[in-house]
């Protein structure tokens, strides 16, 4: 192991052990610290590239106060995560109950008995919202990239599983081809009219289609299109993020969108997932995680 793996095993041991036990305010305030820290220090280049996408403006036209924003929120993000699991999961989730809104996009179909796949960018506080999907429909199932050193995999583990989710570990390159990993499970979940979540702005194998994506042409993952496709569950689109209502932070938002048609096939689903994932995060750019190229040109 590298002294760079340990370092990070390290850090993200301390804050989970560390930070859950800090009062609320201190570990705000160390957080924001740490987000403006890294702002200052120039950290987020292709954050930026990503933003002026978003924008339709040139890279060096981005707003700072923005891309300070989006440091806030992203801390944000690990600082709940790292706090989640000491948390009281019931009460936690009747508290976020009446955030969620367009929950009958979610209750129809499994009122019918179908499953849903839930297709979510990489924004806001998508654990909080999986926390409160347990609470109210019971376990779902996702897919988690297998990180490394395995130490730290095992770790995201034991954290997403203390939470009351079906983890799955993603594969790539030859077990993917050979038509191992996930799949077969995910699939199997849906036709027995259970939850399905991907986190599915990001294709991140071989196994991902083109789209165009606020004018470029970028990579989705077809998984969450090719599932409902091939066992008939619903496919939705959910976001969430951090609005703002006069208090030291914004309050914690989501919203579940109307179910998507994928009578035409899984690309074109998966460019009604895209279109879907622009007009939510063109509404809230701020607190759209994504640090990493995304757009072919980018790659």
């Amino acid at each position: 192991m590298t002294l760079k793996d340990r370092a990070a095993i390290w850090g993200y041991s301390a804050g989970w052990g560390l930070v859950r036990l800090a009062p609320e305010s201190a570990a705000r305030a160390t957080f924001r610290k740490g987000a403006d820290f890294a702002f200052r220090r120039g950290a987020g280049a292709q954050l930026r590239k990503n933003l002026a996408r978003v924008l339709a403006v040139p890279t060096d036209q981005v707003p700072e106060e923005l891309v300070q924003r989006s440091f806030r929120s992203y801390a944000r993000y690990w600082r709940e995560a790292f706090r989640l699991p000491a948390m009281d999961q019931a009460r936690l989730a009747r508290d976020v109950d009446a955030a969620v809104t367009q929950q009958q996009h979610l209750d129809e179909p499994l009122s019918q008995g179908r499953g849903v796949v839930i297709a979510l960018p990489h924004m806001g506080n998508w654990d909080l919202a999986g926390v409160w999907l347990v609470a109210r429909h019971g376990q779902f199932t996702t897919v988690a990239e297998r990180l490394k050193p395995e130490s730290m995999y095992q770790k995201f583990l034991a954290y997403r599983e203390s939470l009351g989710f079906e983890i799955l570990p993603h594969l790539s390159g030859a077990d993917e081809a050979a038509g191992e990993g996930p799949y077969k499970v995910l699939a199997q979940r849906l036709r027995e009219g259970k939850v399905v979540c991907l986190l599915a702005d990001r294709g991140m194998s071989r196994g991902s289609v083109p789209v165009q994506f606020f004018g470029e042409t970028a990579r989705f993952p077809l998984g969450p299109a090719k599932l409902a496709v091939e066992t008939g569950a619903a496919l939705v689109t959910a976001h969430t993020w951090y609005e703002p209502v006069g208090r030291p932070e914004g309050r914690w938002r989501a919203e579940i969108g109307p179910e998507l048609d994928t009578g035409d096939g899984v690309e074109a689903a998966t460019g009604r997932i895209a279109a879907a994932f622009e007009t939510a995060i063109a509404a809230r750019p701020e607190d759209w995680h994504m640090l990493q190229p995304l757009w072919d040109i980018d790659r």
